[in-house]
């Protein structure tokens, strides 16, 4: 059991690395140019927002539409200390802050909201996130109001890029593994049942929601950087509805599906640019197709593995006849 756990990891480890050598050198070779790396970026936000509400939605169970008010703390409290202290450090400091941040104001509204269930709590936690862009909104002293902030310092890069979304990968992976992960899943099984077995209902939907909240401010903070530009309207009630299509497409209760949909979506949004007029017509179509087809997901609620293309190859092996 030992030996098939370091193995895994080994395994795991070489495919990051892989991954990040292949992409970077393609990025010093300028076939990734900077229009590519700019949806690079946007792909990995969108993997770290899309992972982490699949922790509150798809894991947990619980119907969340204000991950957009958790992204706006992560980017104007990054974009506020950036601005100040422009350097690597601040950078850093800047988006660990917004991530704490974030944490913070989802324990705080977790607690009296996650008693709710279904719809009354989508309507709760939709109305948390329009109050945190109102707030931002007003606060003109501080967040420049309706212009928004500009001329952030960029230092958002390929490797920070990976190291941010490959932590909150794996950090979330080990946490649903973990007797905690086990704990949420029972709960979005089912809570009566998960209640009589003593586990406590509220603290594991409270730790998810303040997990996922802390993840949405790196991913804020990192959107900031990117872009160098936020305003209130960015983080408004549709970006909330982008990050859960992109978690629904993929498959509740799946960390690999929320990775290759926001991969997908990000490609098809790219090559429509040229579609400018009927844009949003095609690709509200293919998301109909898509679910329609495919109402779990593309993933369901499996993950991707190593053992999973052995079995696909061993189809594909002819059989032996029987005598």
């Amino acid at each position: 059991m030992k030996k098939l756990i370091e193995t895994n990891w080994i395994r795991k480890l070489i495919s990051l690395i892989l991954t990040f050598g292949i992409i970077q050198l393609l990025i010093s070779l300028d076939i990734i140019n900077s229009y590519l790396q700019t949806t690079l970026a946007t792909i990995c936000i969108n993997i770290i927002l899309a992972v982490s509400l699949n922790l509150i939605t798809g894991f947990t169970g619980q119907f969340s539409l204000g991950h957009a008010g958790f992204m706006s703390i992560g980017a104007y409290t990054c974009a506020l200390i950036t601005l100040r202290v422009p350097s690597v450090l601040g950078f850093i400091i800047g988006v660990f802050a917004g991530a704490i941040m974030a944490a913070i104001v989802g324990f705080l509204v977790g607690l009296p909201t996650l008693r709710l269930r279904g719809d009354y709590l989508a309507i709760a936690t939709l109305g948390m996130a329009e109050i945190i862009r109102i707030i931002f909104l007003n606060l003109d002293s501080i967040t420049n109001g309706a212009a928004g902030l500009q001329d952030i310092p960029h230092f958002t890069n390929w490797p920070w890029l990976f190291v941010f979304t490959a932590g909150t990968i794996l950090i979330i992976s080990n946490f649903i593994k973990s007797s905690h992960g086990r704990a949420c899943i029972s709960i979005r099984e089912d809570e009566i049942a998960a209640d009589a077995m003593g586990i406590n209902s509220t603290k594991y939907k409270v730790m998810a929601f303040t997990i996922g909240a802390f993840f949405a401010g790196i991913a804020g903070a990192l959107y900031a950087s990117t872009f160098n530009f936020i305003d209130p309207k960015i983080f408004s009630f549709s970006k909330s509805i982008d990050i859960l299509v992109i978690v629904v497409l993929g498959g509740l209760g799946s960390i690999s599906g929320s990775v290759i949909a926001a991969i997908l979506l990000a490609i098809i949004t790219t090559y429509l640019q040229s579609f400018a007029n009927v844009q949003m017509i095609i690709y509200s179509l293919l998301l109909i197709i898509i679910m329609i087809f495919r109402p779990q997901g593309l993933m369901g609620s499996k993950e991707l593995s190593l053992s999973m293309f052995s079995k696909i190859g061993e189809g594909f092996k002819p059989k032996k006849r029987r005598v």
